[in-house]
């Protein structure tokens, strides 16, 4: 067994302790730089919003115009949306009514992401169908009942000008009426009329036949009484 001295082991402790001191110089640096990088990448994530799903991430990343809309498929108000994003090189692929998504899948692979639009925009164009149905059955109803309104206000139109005309008849055949009676009185007065000047005509023809006959109409003598008969006294 080798001896070793007081004074060597002391020596040997100092240069321990001188190089442990230059390692702590040397690694403290280090350590607070990461440190500070720590914490500085913490910052940012602290102040960043939180996102709890893909739809919310999409919208973020539509408020803050990182996206491409690449493909658009619109069927009635509902539509799909391939979108990319060429900072990550990454797809969302949306399917959404007016402006609600209703599903985002976010993926890296180009033929997933072309595969999914394809699916959701078919799933939009069923989706639209009862939309399109509907839309069409209503401004059919709104035209039934525009027709519906105008044929009975003609209707209504209709049965005042036939009141009007019945009301008009009614007033003609009065007057035809009246004008009819008027005329048979006036028949019954001509004819009246008519005996008066025949029988003045008449008189008239009289007077003219006598004033014209030259043998005067003497007036017939009244009779005489004749004389009594002379009585013989003898």
């Amino acid at each position: 067994m080798r001896e070793t001295s007081g004074g060597a082991v002391f020596a040997r402790h100092a240069r321990s302790a001188a190089v442990l001191a230059v390692a702590m110089m040397l690694v403290a640096p280090a350590a607070m730089a990461a440190r500070g990088d720590r914490e500085a990448a913490a910052e940012p994530a602290r102040s960043a919003p939180v996102v709890r799903n893909t739809v919310d991430e999409l919208k973020q990343l539509m408020d803050s115009r990182q996206l491409t809309e690449l493909r658009t498929t619109y069927n009635g108000n509902y539509g799909a949306s391939l979108l990319f994003n060429a900072n990550t090189l990454t797809y969302y692929v949306a399917l959404f009514q007016e402006k609600n998504f209703w599903r985002v899948i976010k993926t890296d692979a180009v033929d997933n992401a072309e595969r999914v639009y394809r699916t959701f925009a078919q799933q939009s164009e069923q989706l639209a169908q009862v939309y399109i149905d509907t839309t069409r059955l209503e401004a059919g109803k709104r035209y039934t009942e525009r027709l519906v309104a105008y044929n009975e206000e003609r209707l209504r139109t209709l049965q005042q000008e036939m009141e009007q005309q019945q009301a008009q008849s009614a007033q003609v055949s009065a007057a035809l009426q009246q004008a009819q009676q008027q005329a048979v009185s006036l028949s019954t007065d001509v004819q009246s009329t008519n005996s008066q000047l025949d029988a003045l005509q008449r008189r008239i023809q009289i007077l003219q036949a006598e004033q014209g006959n030259p043998e005067l109409s003497l007036p017939k003598p009244d009779s005489v009484p004749a004389p009594a008969a002379a009585s013989d006294g003898r």
